[in-house]
């Protein structure tokens, strides 16, 4: 992982067509070690068929170009498998596909949806473009060498027309959306943050009664964030020193968690443990200090509340900007935030099960806090990061 020269960051939100319970555009994800693959469809027309139609192309595409396909055996299985709309005689969904590498080179696809913002050093960037035709469908391609910092903003046609024939005769229109753009990453450069702008902006021009489905997605090239979490001693003492020589092998910030970790860690590395005794969350324990380790933690307690923010920040209910300026900065706070913002996180794992930690209603060898790091490795994957788990 060390040699990665690039990672993406993605962030999206949709709003619902007035009156629709489902959504009629999808967006799906995959990130491999090697590349990003992200795709947008936009299903004819909107509630359960436009999704159904969404659906079926995003997990086509994103799955047959992780396989290796070209894209144009992606686009005629997915001209090839949609349904036919018996009223209108089409059957299609217009869709964006994106493939950035961990080199920087990127590839866009587009059929028939708005075209994709290119922002690079808060300019809106024009995009060269050559056409396809596949099946009868002509699509648009583009090719991109990507820098760090490079933003990709998708948006469907539902943003592009926020306030048509309404506070808007013509809408909101791409041009005006790229200007805005350009004024906004002045202040807000994270994903989350410019989709969020645009999204409220869009439900503001619809006056909350969107007349379509509206999809916006951000994706920011960034460089690897790198961090190493050990939790644990090892299960055998003589392995010590190979775990702690591991931790400290690995690139990028360190976390050490639980406290005979830290007096192992502190140890091996001749290093003095410094403890606190300030609480600055009743609920949290106090942070630790070993000179040149990023974080030293108390274990499970400080975990637990790790996992439970970070819950918090995949339903939404606690924002980044919220979590980044948080008055009371605990250990699982910025814990939390360390995570987060990490792209390639690697867990040094010890097996040695602290009694105190041990539920007896659990096997012997599953111990609360190993279930507790393994819900927060699966919450990280759902984001999208990479993780690598060394047990000892």
């Amino acid at each position: 992982m060390n040699n990665i020269l690039f990672r993406t960051e993605i962030y999206f939100e949709s709003i619902n067509k007035y009156g629709e319970e489902l959504c009629g555009d999808k967006v799906e994800v995959i990130k491999t070690p090697e590349k990003t693959i992200f795709v947008m469809a936009d299903g004819l027309g909107s509630g359960v068929k436009a999704n159904i139609l969404a659906t079926l192309t995003t997990k086509i595409a994103a799955t047959m170009l992780k396989e290796g396909a070209s894209v144009e055996e992606t686009v005629k299985t997915i001209i090839a498998t949609l349904p036919v709309c018996k009223v209108r005689k089409i059957a299609y969904s217009t869709f964006t596909i994106i493939e950035i590498s961990s080199n920087g080179k990127c590839s866009i696809i587009e059929y028939d949806n708005p075209p994709v913002f290119f922002l690079r050093e808060g300019r809106v960037q024009k995009i060269p473009v050559n056409f396809l035709e596949i099946e009868g469908k002509i699509l648009k391609e583009s090719f991109l060498e990507l820098k760090k910092e490079d933003l990709l903003v998708v948006v469907s046609d539902g943003i592009v027309h926020a306030g048509i024939g309404g506070i808007l005769n013509l809408g909101w229109q791409w041009e005006n959306i790229a200007d805005y753009l350009e004024k906004v990453i002045k202040n807000e450069t994270k994903p989350a943050e410019i989709v969020k702008l645009l999204i409220t902006i869009t439900n503001n021009f619809y006056l909350d009664k969107a007349g379509d489905d509206a999809t916006c997605a951000a994706i920011k090239v960034v460089a690897p964030n790198r961090l190493t979490v050990i939790a644990g001693p090892p299960a055998n003492p003589e392995d010590d020193l190979k775990a702690v020589k591991c931790f400290m092998e690995n690139k990028g910030k360190k976390v050490v968690c639980g406290g005979t970790t830290a007096q192992i860690v502190a140890k091996i590395l001749n290093k003095q443990l410094v403890t606190s005794t300030e609480f600055i969350d009743p609920q949290v324990p106090p942070a630790a200090h070993i000179d040149g380790i990023d974080l030293v933690t108390e274990g499970v307690l400080t975990l637990a509340k790790t996992l439970e923010k970070l819950n918090n920040i995949a339903e939404g209910k606690i924002q980044l900007k919220e979590l980044i300026h948080h008055k009371k900065m605990d250990a699982a706070t910025r814990l939390a935030l360390m995570l987060y913002e990490a792209t390639d996180i690697t867990f040094i794992i010890g097996s040695a099960v602290n009694p105190a930690h041990q539920n007896p209603d659990f096997p012997k060898n599953l111990s609360i806090k190993q279930n507790v790091i393994g819900s927060i490795i699966n919450i990280l994957k759902k984001m999208g990061k990479f993780v690598d788990v060394k047990n000892f």
